[in-house]
């Protein structure tokens, strides 16, 4: 990204309800008059978990961003730091959804339509048995792919932007990166089933891009030890040439899942 998004001048016009840390809609003005539609993130705003105690939210998502990029899906909308009216934050350009899309939702238990792929079964606030699905698409499954890269603690359903056109963004990566397990995600459909030769290929590119130019990028914003974790998990991905399946000890679907 250039120099220019690090230089404008943001205007805020509301904040994101509900969201768990301090999040606002706002416009980036630009010196040559371009206007970016933006989620703003101020660090002073974040809550620091007890598994994140140092908080750092803004840092990982940025470098989740970075990520995207190595892997070439463009999962993962433009992130960056900036200054804000609440100081140094998380920037990253808002997206218009297509509201007549879901990616990820909740049917009657059992009936999964095809296309779809079951999750877990449960019960709805009226207490009424149902399914939770995501759908089967390549898009959707190069998110869950970028999510056992970057060790993703929270990949609810509402972290999926359904686009127009059938492309799908993730948001909300502030709590990834850790050097210990801590997967927990909605898209489980895939959950034993080889690699393909594309999703081989580019877990391959991120693992060799550390070793160059995305290792110092990472840097600035996650440890060393978070840093070596990603090319372990590269490694155990591609030596096991599936996606992984819920493990044990540790909750594998995050709470609530939307």
């Amino acid at each position: 990204m250039g120099q220019r998004l690090q230089e404008g001048e943001l205007v805020l016009h509301g904040r994101v309800m509900p969201a768990s840390n301090l999040t606002f809609f706002a416009t980036l003005s630009l010196a040559d008059g371009e206007q970016i539609e933006v989620a703003y993130k101020p660090i002073r705003g974040e809550r620091p978990l007890w598994d994140f105690p140092e908080g750092n939210l803004a840092h990982r998502e940025t470098a989740a961003y970075l990520v995207s990029e190595a892997l070439g899906w463009d999962i993962v909308p433009e992130t960056w730091l900036g200054d804000g009216p609440h100081g140094t934050g998380m920037l990253q350009r808002w997206c218009h959804v297509d509201e007549s899309q879901d990616a990820v939702t909740i049917v009657p238990e059992g009936r999964v339509p095809a296309g779809w792929c079951h999750v877990f079964d449960g019960l709805d606030g009226d207490d009424r048995p149902v399914s939770l699905i995501h759908e089967d698409t390549e898009p959707l499954r190069r998110m869950a792919v970028f999510d056992v890269v970057v060790n993703n603690a929270d990949r609810k359903g509402g972290h999926v932007l359904a686009m127009p056109g059938g492309h799908r963004y993730g948001i909300d990566h502030g709590i990834c990166f850790h050097s210990e397990p801590k997967l927990r995600t909605v898209l489980w459909g895939w959950a034993g089933e080889p690699l393909t030769t594309q999703e081989t290929d580019a877990v391959r590119r991120v693992r060799s891009l550390l070793d160059a130019e995305l290792g110092p990028a990472l840097e600035p914003y996650l440890s060393v030890w978070d840093i070596e974790a990603i090319g372990e998990r590269c490694e155990r991905l591609l030596a096991r040439g599936t996606l992984p399946e819920p493990g044990h000890g540790w909750p594998s679907v995050p709470w609530p899942p939307f």
